[in-house]
């Protein structure tokens, strides 16, 4: 989903989104597919390198944190009945599902490049979340 669509899409919803930063919706949105593709993909590398069991926490990390983006970047693309407390909720998960897989993934990141790019994912990710959070009062 490119930034186009995101805010395209958002443009063309009828009804009236209230107080959101839209910027900051749309950011989130992106982030969140971006964030959801790189933690599938590096799982993927994970489970082709050689010393694959020394990656297993990586990779459920990785699987744990894409499902949680997709997810959320579902939710924040559906307005109509909107549930603020459930929108809040959503974020928190993702920002701490892309803190935890970061974290993880930094510590293999000297060793493999699929995980430093994730770690870097899963870092804009989390404060885009946090930054949609906080915008939502």
């Amino acid at each position: 989903m490119t930034s186009m669509v995101v805010g395209d899409m958002l443009r063309s919803y009828p009804a009236d989104l209230g107080r959101v930063d839209r910027d900051a919706l749309v950011r989130c949105i992106e982030e969140c597919v971006s964030c959801a593709q790189a933690c599938s993909a590096c799982a993927d590398a994970c489970l082709s390198e050689e010393h694959i069991g020394e990656l297993a926490k990586c990779v459920r990390t990785d699987l744990d944190c894409a499902d949680i983006c997709q997810t959320t970047a579902a939710v924040l693309s559906r307005h109509t009945g909107y549930d603020a407390n459930l929108t809040r909720a959503m974020l928190r998960a993702c920002a701490l599902a892309c803190s935890t897989c970061a974290d993880e993934c930094e510590r293999h990141a000297e060793r493999h490049e699929h995980c430093r790019v994730c770690a870097e994912a899963c870092r804009r990710c989390e404060q885009a979340c946090n930054d949609l959070m906080g915008s939502l009062g």
